[in-house]
């Protein structure tokens, strides 16, 4: 899929050089047809790399998208510039009057704090009320989705008595669920977080589906029963050195770290590690943007609510 993004974005050349398809808006213009138009809050630390991991997911298929990056106006990044932010995002003031057919809600490094002190909570609810209407199909990740399930249905967090750190293997609960067509019976997803949510939350919400899970590691994937809502617990669209570079990170920083499981080859750090989830990855962006964004999608995103 041609992703369309601003010509000097910092993913453009890195996109590039793994051959992935990206349309700059130079050419963009040129097409006469209308792009699936794609928002993405990125509520990460560090916007280019979280950039560059989602550009890279969503420009694997052959419809034209439109990405446009969010921040929160209540809180500013201090791993980015203000010049990144200015030249490159918005805020939701400037794009309240706007309907999308798709949104991801990205994971943050607050999971610890309750969702009521983070900084920009308030800011966040008024956006995940706002997506109700405004957005056909939102796509939430790791802190994002435990925070939109808290704000859709009351369903909290708990604390895990170790960081659950490594690649783990998932299998489908519900194999019906298209999200997953294409999938293997086992396959392997990223996660790096203190904090999960009790499989026995989500069943007592009948709104809610768990799609796919681990033993290990837990609830996955959920779905509302409409497809306008899913929310995704893992980091499908981590880099194959996201992990290492958080391990040694918090080993230099004095942290009690565990090397993260299933991750280096002979479980050495000293060992490059192999990217073994992007197959599935792909596979999972590009079954959203077709199955529960473009497929379903008004043609005449006015028409969302």
């Amino acid at each position: 899929m041609p992703i369309k993004i601003p010509n000097d974005l910092p993913a453009v050349k890195i996109l590039n050089e793994e051959n992935i398809f990206v349309m700059t808006e130079t050419r963009a213009i040129t097409q006469d047809i209308r792009p699936l138009s794609i928002l993405i809050l990125n509520l990460m630390p560090k916007k280019i790399e979280t950039e560059t991991q989602l550009s890279r997911l969503l420009g694997n298929s052959p419809l034209q998208v439109d990405l446009t990056f969010m921040h929160t106006a209540t809180h500013l990044p201090k791993n980015t510039s203000p010049e990144h932010l200015f030249t490159f995002y918005k805020t939701f003031e400037e794009v309240r009057e706007t309907n999308f057919d798709g949104m991801i809600i990205t994971g943050a490094p607050v999971e610890n704090m309750p969702f009521e002190e983070v900084e920009y909570w308030e800011e966040l609810c008024d956006i995940m009320e706002w997506s109700k209407t405004h957005v056909h199909s939102v796509f939430h990740i790791c802190w994002g989705a435990q925070a939109g399930l808290y704000y859709h249905y009351g369903i909290k967090k708990t604390p895990l008595e170790k960081k659950l750190f490594g690649v783990f293997y998932h299998h489908a609960d519900y194999k019906k669920s298209i999200l997953l067509r294409g999938f293997d019976d086992e396959f392997l997803v990223p996660h790096s977080r203190h904090t999960t949510v009790l499989r026995e939350d989500i069943e007592a919400e009948s709104r809610l589906r768990i799609l796919a899970s681990s033993d290990t590691a837990g609830v996955y994937i959920v779905s509302d029963r409409e497809g306008r809502r899913f929310f995704v617990t893992g980091h499908p669209e981590y880099d194959a050195d996201t992990l290492k570079n958080e391990y040694f990170r918090d080993l230099n920083e004095g942290k009690l770290i565990e090397k993260p499981v299933n991750y280096f080859p002979n479980d050495d750090p000293e060992n490059p590690p192999l990217l073994s989830w992007r197959s599935h990855a792909n596979l999972l962006y590009t079954n959203w943007l077709n199955y529960f964004v473009y497929q379903t999608t008004p043609y005449d995103i006015k028409n969302i609510k």
